[in-house]
């Protein structure tokens, strides 16, 4: 019986990898064709090399507003997370090491945000956005991304792995204030769990398309994902922005591979951690 698990296990480890890597490969191989060679040859098949012109095609189409979409999700995801993935740190690590009245409830409606779609949320956000005067800003979608209540409940199983509370009780003794001994003691050790949480934030915040669909009118102020909605809308009418939208799409993963190949150390160490709580 353990070979059939076993085997089990590693059909549905195959099946996981296939979904995960063909839509990726064939995004690969439709980029380096020409607009003909996309329609005429298989899809895992290279017809005429043709990636360098579809790139030039993408950085000049409407004055290169591609790489202005490039940058705003860079700010939106990267900057974003950066902020989220502190707060959130130091509300799990409150929730943890610290007591007052009223803790479990409170730490029970962060978890019923858990369970709240972001679609559900986009409109009640674009109400409060429209009375502060923010929609059709920056802030109309950076700041919304700033809570993250999975990030929250994460944060403070991770503390109350990382952080004994003998080490904080000791830096208290020796004369260090609550706020010194958060940034000098606790937050090196939780430096795992704020990567981990920081790679699930970008990925999150990079994919987001529904909040700036309903915040933002300006084609200036999109990120990537919206833009190259924009132009897959325009590729019923116009082709040759099917393979704008291919090539763009090949562009944007970029960055998350990056990120997720320069911190994965610290990641899989946070979710080790998190594993054995």
């Amino acid at each position: 019986m353990k070979w059939m698990s076993r085997a089990t296990v590693n059909v549905l480890l195959i099946v996981a990898t296939l979904y995960t890597l063909l839509p990726l490969t064939w995004l690969l191989f439709a980029s380096t064709k020409s607009l003909s060679d996309l329609y005429s040859t298989p899809g895992f098949a290279f017809g005429d090399f043709n990636l360098i012109a579809n790139i030039r095609a993408v950085s000049a189409e409407n004055g290169g507003i591609f790489f202005r979409w490039y940058l705003n999700s860079v700010l939106y995801a990267g900057v974003g997370a950066a902020v989220s993935s502190f707060i959130t740190v130091m509300c799990g690590y409150a929730f943890d090491k610290y007591q007052w009245f009223g803790k479990e409830k409170m730490f029970g409606l962060v978890l019923l945000g858990v369970l709240v779609p972001t679609t559900a949320t986009a409109l009640p956000l674009y109400l409060l956005a429209s009375k502060v005067g923010v929609v059709n800003t920056f802030w109309a979608v950076f700041i919304p991304v700033l809570v993250h209540p999975f990030g929250v409940y994460l944060a403070r199983v991770l503390s109350s792995g990382y952080v004994p509370m003998e080490v904080l009780e000791a830096a208290r003794s020796d004369g260090a204030g609550e706020i010194r001994t958060f940034t000098r003691v606790a937050l090196p050790m939780l430096m795992p769990a704020y990567v981990t949480i920081f790679l699930f934030q970008f990925t999150a915040i990079w994919n987001n398309f529904f909040l700036p669909l309903v915040m933002l009118n300006d084609q200036r102020l999109y990120p990537l994902s919206l833009g190259l909605f924009t132009w897959e809308k325009q590729g019923n009418a116009f082709p040759e922005f099917h393979s704008l939208v291919i090539t763009g799409s090949l562009l944007s993963v970029v960055p998350l591979l990056v990120v997720f190949m320069s911190l994965q150390r610290f990641w899989k160490a946070g979710m080790t951690a998190g594993s054995v709580k």
